[in-house]
Formats: C-alpha cells, sequence, structure tokens
C-alpha cells in the first residue's frame, strides 16, 4: 500500500540489505535506495519515490553536513513528499551526520552553507 498515497504517515518502511563489511555505510544506503525494491519488496507494495533522479554522483560527510550531490533529472512535479524524505531519513541514522543538504543535477541547493538541512529548489512544491 501506497501510505504516502493513503495519507498514513510514517511513509518510509525499513528494509535490510545486507552490503560488505568494508563499505561505506551511509553510501551503500543510498546506492541501496537507488536500486529500488527487491521484487520481494514490490509484492509488499513498497516503491521508491526518486522524483526524477536516477542515482548519487557523490555522498561527501564533512564535519557533520552530508552532502549529497543526485543525478538524472529532477522532476517533483509538484509532490509535497519527494526523493528528499528518505534521503533524509536514511542519512540521519549515522552518528557522524548531523545534517543533510541535497544538490541538484546541476550542483545547487536552497541553503549552501551552515547547520541547516537544504533540499534543491526543484523539490519544493
Amino acid at each position: 500500500m501506497n501510505l504516502y498515497a493513503a495519507g498514513t504517515p510514517p511513509f518510509e518502511v525499513a528494509v535490510t540489505r545486507l552490503v560488505p563489511s568494508s563499505s561505506n555505510l551511509p553510501e551503500a544506503v543510498l546506492l541501496a535506495f537507488f536500486e529500488g525494491p527487491t521484487n520481494e519488496e514490490r509484492e509488499q507494495g513498497l516503491e521508491a519515490i526518486t522524483s526524477g533522479f536516477d542515482g548519487v554522483g557523490s555522498l561527501i560527510i564533512e564535519d557533520g553536513i552530508a552532502r549529497v550531490y543526485l543525478t538524472g533529472v529532477c522532476a517533483s512535479m509538484g509532490a509535497t513528499y519527494t526523493v528528499a524524505q528518505p534521503i533524509m531519513q536514511n542519512l540521519l541514522q549515522f552518528p557522524e551526520v548531523s545534517y543533510v543538504k541535497i544538490y541538484d543535477e546541476n550542483g545547487e541547493t536552497e541553503v549552501p552553507e551552515g547547520e541547516t538541512n537544504s533540499i534543491p529548489f526543484c523539490l519544493e512544491p
């Protein structure tokens, strides 16, 4: 069931994925997200909302700020729930991440400086 369409928060559903122990875990989480749901997860009604983006170009974590540079073409279509929510939910679970700044395909985000979360202008409803 699409929890967002039903208006039933939380809209994110945690899943378990296995990655090599040598992985950069925050990066592995984002890569797994953009791989989309497995067949089993799809059968449970899960889907990935990517807002037109198709992956992560790079992830840089410094001084508690995760900077996520997305690839693909932003297409939020005015939605209030976008790829920003699951990206933030996924990254803020790690103790080394206090804030998340998401950049669009042009390398832009609303608030590039400071200790605050930020999304690209194109993800605004």
